[in-house]
Order: structure tokens, then sequence, then C-alpha cells
């Protein structure tokens, strides 16, 4: 990445960062998804048992399978060979995790994580459960309004998810979101995280690179 750009990422990502912690969240900035990795492996040491949502971001990381080479204790909903409630009863398990990883949507510049999700259970566990959650989000997703977020995950992320999982949604053929009323729809859950009652319980790893969708 251009350096100009990437000293502007860090500018933006300290304004995100002091904004996050005004809303009760923890936030740090790593220069790249190495240093990232390394960070947020660290801080996963103390936790038992460790659950992650589904995210692009973690796999491009590569924070998943760190934890799953790592011997650390897992709630493993993508294991191979598990059936379909298998994953959803591990999905439920997730919520009782010490630690939750997952990425976020978007992040406005003023702290406020803003997500869309299909079943739930990653917004689930962001909102309440897991003693502790990580938030890992590339510098792409910074955006400066709940409403721009919004616009970005229903006319962007959301198809291109869409894309990737081969669902036949309305939103795959137009690249648009059509609010539809389709039977695979992925946009269900609707959810602006704006403060935390308990101090710090989220904490927002921003990473100067492009990642996720």
């Amino acid at each position: 990445m251009d350096e100009h750009a990437r000293l502007l990422w860090e500018e933006q990502a300290q304004k995100v960062i002091k904004n996050l912690r005004q809303r009760h969240m923890d936030g740090v900035y790593c220069r790249d998804r190495r240093e990232a990795l390394d960070l947020i492996i660290r801080e996963c040491k103390p936790y038992s048992p460790i659950s992650w949502g589904g995210s692009i971001t973690l796999d491009e990381i590569g924070i998943r399978e760190a934890l799953r080479s790592g011997g650390y204790d897992l709630i493993d909903q993508g294991a191979p060979g598990l059936s379909r409630e298998q994953q959803l009863e591990l999905r439920r398990k997730s919520l009782h995790s010490d630690l939750y990883i997952t990425s976020t949507n978007a992040i406005t510049i003023d702290g406020e994580l803003v997500n869309i999700d299909g079943f739930g259970n990653r917004v689930a566990a962001m909102i309440y459960g897991p003693n502790r959650v990580f938030v890992v989000a590339g510098m792409n997703k910074l955006v400066y309004s709940v409403d721009e977020a919004v616009s970005r995950i229903k006319n962007f992320s959301a198809p291109a998810n869409a894309v990737r999982l081969d669902r036949k949604t309305p939103c795959r053929e137009t690249t648009v979101c059509e609010d539809c009323r389709s039977d695979v729809r992925m946009c269900c859950h609707l959810v602006v995280t704006s403060y935390q009652s308990t101090k710090d319980r989220v904490k927002v790893f921003l990473v100067g690179e492009s990642l996720g969708y």
C-alpha cells in the first residue's frame, strides 16, 4: 500500500480508537495482518473455550488456522465433517464461550459497530454471552455514519457474500439490495453496537489492510 494512504489510515484509526474508548470499548491499531495475528494469538492465551463467527477477515489473517493448530480449547462450528444440526448446536454453545472472535461489517469513525446477520448467532455473541469479544476489521470497513454503513453492507457486503456462498438472492443478480423476502435472505438482523455496559468487554483490532467484504 502507498505510504501516504497508510498514514491516513493510521490517523483515522486513532480517531476511531479514541471514540471506541468513550463508548466503553477498547481498540488497537495493527499495521498489517501479520502484526494483527501475532497480537491476537498472544491475547487469546488466557481464554478457554474460544469460539468465533463466520468471517473472511479471520481467514485472511489466519486466526482460525492458528488457533486450531495451537492447542487451544475451541468451540469450532467450522470443523470438517459436521452435520448441519451439529453446526447449529455449536453456534448455540459459542454463546457460552470465554472469548468470541469475529469481524464487523462496518465501523464508523465515531466508534459504532454496524452488522447485518443472517442466523443472528454472530451479533448475538457480540451483544451478550461470551465474557470477551475480539472484533477484527480491516480499515476498508471504515465509514462515516450508520446510514453509510448500512448502505455499504446491503449493496456491497451482502451481494459479495451471496456470490461467495452461491445464494440465489435477488441481490446476487442485481448486485444491490432488493429488500427481498427470499427464503435464503441473508440480511435478517441489523445491530448497531453503540456502547458497552461492561467496560472493555469488546476489543476492536483495526488492521491497516483491506480485508473481507
